[in-house]
C-alpha cells in the first residue's frame, strides 16, 4: 500500500487540509482529511492534490502531423483540405513507427496532467487497404503503447466502411480504415489483448458519414454494454451532407433513429441547433469536445453555455493531438463561448468558479466516456491523480479554487509534478519515467518517415 500526505487536495465535497490518500493495486483504499504525518508517508510538499481527468478522443498518429498543416494553398483551406494531407501521411507509417508515435502522444498526455485516454482507432490496415495476418495488429500496438507509457486506455475500434454521407466508395488514404461489419466484429474480437487491468474495449462507429443507420445500430446491438463514441456535426459541410441523405440533422438522427444514453459520445456536435443541444444534454450521453483541434481545423464553436444550463455531460480531447496541453483545453473552450458572447467567465454558475467548474465537469464527463471509475478521490476509485506546484510563481499567492483558475487560465502544464494512473506513478517531478527512452525511439521514427512524405 502507498500513502500521499497532501498539504491541499481537491475531494468530491470540496478542497480539504492535510489529506492521506492510500491506495493499493491500482484504486484508491483511504482518504482522510485533517491527518498528521506517519511513518511511511510520502509527503507531498507544496502540492495540491488532484483527481486526473481523463482525455475523451485521440488519434494518436495524427501528433506526427503536427505543424505540417499550416501552410495555405493556393485556394481556401479547410478541414477537407487537411484531411487531404492526412491521408497522405497514412500511406508512409508501418506498424513499428505507428507504436511509436503512440507511445510519445501518451508520455505527453500524461505529462500534461491526463491520467487515461480513449484512442478512437480507425487506422487497421496496411497502405492501400491490405489487412494484416493479424487483422487487430494496428491494435495491438496502441496497447502496447500505452502500457509502455503507463497510461489508462479505453480502446475504440472504429466501424468505417464508406467515404461519405449515402455510401460513397472508399478511396486513397479511407482504405486503411476500412471495414463491412462482419470484418469489423472479427478484428474487434481480438482487439482487446493485452490491456491492461483497468483499461476498457469500446466501440466507435466512425459517423454517419462512414457508417450507416443499420450497421450503427447493429455494431449497438452485438456490444450491448461498454463505450460507444461516433464523431456528430463536427463540419457545416458534413451536417448538410447526412441530412441530405437522412432527412435530419445528424444528432436528431442519432437521438430519434439510434438512442442515446450515458455510454454514448458524441465527439465535437460544434453544429447543432438550440433544440438539438437541449436534447443532446437531456440524453445523458457525453459532449466530446476537442477545443484546440476544433480551432486548429476552423470547426465551430460548441454552445457550452446553453449545454450546461441544460444539465449536459462533457469532457475533452486532444483528438488530433496537435498540441497536448490539459490548461489550455479548457481555457479555450472557456474563450471560445467569451469571444461568441462578447462577455467574461460564461461557463460558471453565477458567484463560482469557472476553473473549478470546467475541471470537474471534464472529471465526471470524461470519466463516464471512457467507462473509467475515476474522476474523484474517493475510496473505491482508481488511483488516477495529478500533483500541482503550489510553488509554481503563477499560483504561489492562489489558493482554493483559485489554483484551478490560475493553472488554466495564467499558467501552463509545467504546473503539473507528479501524475499517478491506476497508481502507477509515471511522472515525477514533471517529468515522465520513460520520456527519454520512448522519445528517441520517435525521433529516429521522424527521421526515416519525414523523407518517404
Amino acid at each position: 500500500m502507498t500513502a500521499l500526505l497532501a498539504p491541499l487536495a481537491l475531494l468530491p465535497d470540496g478542497w480539504a487540509r492535510d489529506v492521506r490518500v492510500t491506495f493499493d493495486d491500482g484504486r484508491i483504499t483511504g482518504i482522510e482529511p485533517g491527518t498528521e504525518v506517519r511513518a511511511g508517508d510520502r509527503i507531498l510538499e507544496r502540492r495540491a492534490l488532484l483527481p486526473a481527468p481523463s482525455n475523451l478522443h485521440s488519434h494518436a498518429f495524427q501528433r506526427a502531423m503536427a505543424g505540417m498543416t499550416e501552410r495555405r494553398g493556393p485556394t481556401a483551406d479547410s478541414f477537407w483540405t487537411w484531411r487531404r494531407l492526412m491521408y497522405r501521411f497514412l500511406d508512409v507509417l508501418d506498424p513499428d513507427e505507428i507504436e511509436a508515435i503512440a507511445a510519445l502522444v501518451y508520455v505527453e498526455m500524461l505529462e500534461a496532467g491526463y491520467a487515461a485516454v480513449a484512442e478512437f482507432h480507425y487506422l487497421h490496415h496496411a497502405p492501400g487497404g491490405t489487412p494484416y495476418a493479424d487483422p487487430a495488429e494496428l491494435s495491438h500496438r496502441i496497447v502496447a503503447a500505452a502500457q509502455a507509457a503507463g497510461i489508462g486506455l479505453t480502446l475504440l475500434p472504429v466501424l468505417y466502411t464508406w467515404g461519405g454521407a449515402d455510401r460513397t466508395p472508399l478511396a486513397g488514404g479511407q482504405l486503411r480504415f476500412g471495414n463491412d461489419l462482419g470484418g469489423f466484429l472479427r478484428l474487434h474480437e481480438g482487439a482487446g489483448a493485452g490491456l491492461a487491468a483497468d483499461g476498457r474495449l469500446g466501440a466507435a462507429p466512425h459517423s454517419l458519414r462512414a457508417s450507416t443507420p443499420d450497421d450503427i445500430r447493429a455494431l449497438a446491438g452485438q456490444m450491448p454494454e461498454g463505450p460507444m463514441h461516433i464523431h456528430a456535426a463536427e463540419q457545416v459541410k458534413e451536417v448538410e451532407e447526412v441530412t441530405a441523405w437522412l432527412r435530419a440533422r445528424p444528432v436528431d438522427f442519432l437521438l430519434d433513429d439510434i438512442g442515446l444514453g450515458p455510454r454514448w459520445c458524441l465527439i465535437h456536435a460544434t453544429q447543432m441547433t438550440g433544440a438539438e443541444t437541449a436534447r443532446l444534454a437531456a440524453s445523458g450521453a457525453t459532449a466530446g469536445l476537442c477545443p484546440i483541434t476544433e480551432s486548429n481545423l476552423g470547426d465551430g464553436i460548441f454552445d457550452g453555455a446553453d449545454y450546461l444550463a441544460a444539465g449536459g455531460s462533457f469532457g475533452i480531447g486532444s483528438d488530433s493531438n496537435v498540441r497536448i496541453t490539459l490548461g489550455e483545453e479548457l481555457r479555450t473552450l472557456e474563450y471560445s463561448q467569451r469571444l461568441r458572447d462578447r462577455a467574461r467567465n460564461v461557463l460558471a454558475p453565477p458567484e463560482t468558479s469557472v476553473g473549478r467548474t470546467l475541471y470537474e465537469s471534464v472529471l465526471a464527463g470524461g470519466a463516464r466516456a471512457l467507462g473509467r471509475d475515476s474522476g474523484a478521490l474517493r475510496a473505491g476509485a482508481l488511483a488516477d491523480m495529478v500533483a500541482i506546484d503550489l510553488d509554481h510563481p503563477v499560483l504561489m499567492a492562489l489558493s482554493d479554487d483559485s489554483l484551478l483558475d490560475g493553472w488554466i487560465f495564467a499558467a501552463d502544464d509545467r504546473v503539473v509534478r507528479e501524475v499517478w494512473s491506476a497508481g502507477r506513478h509515471v511522472v515525477h517531478d514533471g517529468r515522465h519515467v520513460a520520456r527519454e527512452s520512448v522519445e528517441a525511439r520517435y525521433r529516429t521514427v521522424m527521421l526515416t518517415v519525414l523523407p518517404r512524405l
